[in-house]
């Protein structure tokens, strides 16, 4: 696809910014004419993250050609349309996608954007729409509804969440159902129904939780991911305690955080090389050197998945007769965190990498991360403007 204007950037940041999710797509003059387009790696991603259509299980031939319904919209209309998505049986069957009656409303290379919401596509001339003006008409059309059906649509589960925590918070503090450090979040979870597991999946219905001690002035956690061993020199958790781990009583443990701007007591540190798209841990022993990588492309990844909405949820602490007990009071509510900040603020050590690895009585060594964090108070570099909420008010 080719670059945008100017002016088709400042569209695309207007439609990002009202929550609208998208993919672009740019027909040719052979593709208008042939009534077909390539479905590229953004748009079958895109299609495939959303629940359309995976072109990857999809069989070769017309016969497995799949329909879905679409509108393209003018400033002023909607004209339903129809989305054909197949893989011909010619050469590696390549991923094609059209859309009915597109040449009447694009030129070549005109900027398409595809937006997926309710089971339907819906097709904006990037190019050609005045997306501000409509959005903010005082006339009602097309395309302001559909922004803010989105709108609501996407604000729905958040305000049903904040609902939520605003009738615990009212409730009072909290006994705490463990002792331990991830009391916090575990009781929170609880309390809200939410079952306790592993997924790397959002924790309420698309929307992350994460909670923390307001009286602490820790780190707050963003994702877990283990190293890339295949391109790593050592190949398992289990290598990198074996060199780099302590006694601690009885325990044989590497607990300890890494970053990018110092060497901590282990002699472990991080370094980005944007040449190669890697994340490196390296060790200030000669013998041992760089260890584990991880690729910025995986990172880049999983906090999108994780934090494409999130709720970081902050609690005071009470303790009576030796019990912890929490009063969840405020929340900070991020989306759509800035990729291109992630490796600058592991540059900075903004963001670091905490080790928390030991062999059990069993022999088993058992990883609980590695853990990428950032530091109190800097959710503001990593995420756009985000809203706070007092639950006690």
């Amino acid at each position: 696809m080719r670059l945008l204007t100017n002016q088709e950037e400042e569209k695309l940041k207007i439609l990002t910014e009202n929550s609208i999710s998208l993919t672009l797509i740019e027909p040719t003059t052979t593709g208008l004419k042939k009534s077909i387009m390539d479905a590229t790696g953004t748009v079958r991603n895109y299609l495939r993250e959303n629940d359309f259509h995976d072109y990857n299980i999809q069989s070769q031939g017309p016969e497995n050609k799949v329909i879905i319904d679409a509108f393209i919209y003018e400033s002023d209309s909607v004209n339903k349309s129809k989305t054909s998505l197949y893989r011909p049986k010619t050469k590696k069957g390549d991923p094609r996608i059209w859309f009915s009656g597109l040449t009447k409303y694009s030129n070549p290379n005109d900027i398409i954007a595809i937006i997926g919401f309710k089971g339907r596509l819906h097709i904006l001339n990037l190019t050609q729409l005045s997306i501000q003006e409509l959005i903010n008409s005082s006339i009602a059309n097309p395309i302001q509804e559909l922004v803010s059906e989105i709108n609501t649509a996407e604000n729905a589960v958040s305000k049903e969440l904040l609902n939520k925590l605003t009738n615990l918070a009212k409730g009072g503090p909290i006994l705490s159902i463990v002792d331990a450090d991830t009391s916090v979040g575990r009781t929170l979870e609880t309390a809200l129904g939410i079952e306790i597991n592993s997924s790397k999946l959002p924790d309420y219905k698309g929307i992350e939780l994460k909670s923390f001690r307001a009286n602490k002035g820790n780190r707050k956690n963003l994702f877990a991911q283990v190293p890339n061993w295949r391109l790593s020199n050592f190949k398992s958790s289990a290598e990198i305690l074996d060199a780099f781990g302590y006694w601690r009583e009885e325990d044989f443990k590497l607990y300890c955080t890494v970053s990018a701007k110092t060497i901590n007591s282990q002699g472990l540190s991080l370094k980005v090389d944007s040449n190669i798209n890697h994340l490196i841990e390296t060790s200030s022993r000669n013998e041992i050197g760089d260890f584990v990588v991880w690729t910025l492309e995986k990172l880049h990844q999983r906090l999108l998945e994780k934090h494409r909405e999130t709720f970081w949820v902050s609690a005071d602490v009470i303790k009576e007769d030796g019990k912890e007990y929490f009063l969840y009071k405020q929340v900070e509510h991020t989306k759509k965190p800035m990729v291109s900040q992630f490796d600058l603020l592991l540059e900075q050590g903004v963001i670091t990498l905490d080790h928390l690895i030991k062999r059990n009585s069993k022999g088993k060594v058992v990883e609980k991360g590695p853990l990428f964090k950032i530091k109190p108070n800097s959710l503001d570099l990593l995420f756009p403007p985000s809203s706070i909420y007092n639950l006690l008010s």
